[in-house]
């Protein structure tokens, strides 16, 4: 349940869902450019298959410490998953 009243913003949320779909595109574009299965880099990484596959298309967040672990896994600094992230300056 969010807690302060910005955390409900259709917005703020909408955000959240692009930048879920960019985080994903990016562990999945690099996934495929290093010729691993979606199997491979869950049991690399620690994340069930599951997990993965709704992380690539944009339907779950992960937790910090899995990005960390999917970075390590593909061999790429964990910002570089983040890059593709385009925040509004408004």
């Amino acid at each position: 349940m969010p807690t302060r009243p910005n955390q409900t913003d259709p917005a703020r949320a909408r955000r959240w869902d692009e930048y879920r779909g960019q985080v994903g595109s990016r562990i999945r574009q690099l996934r495929i450019e290093q010729g691993l299965t979606q199997e491979a880099l869950a049991l690399e990484s620690g994340v069930t298959r599951n997990v993965l596959i709704h992380v690539e298309h944009g339907r779950r967040g992960l937790l910090y410490e899995r990005l960390f672990d999917i970075a390590e896994a593909l061999g790429v600094p964990a910002g570089s998953l983040l890059d593709e992230c385009k925040q509004d300056s408004t």
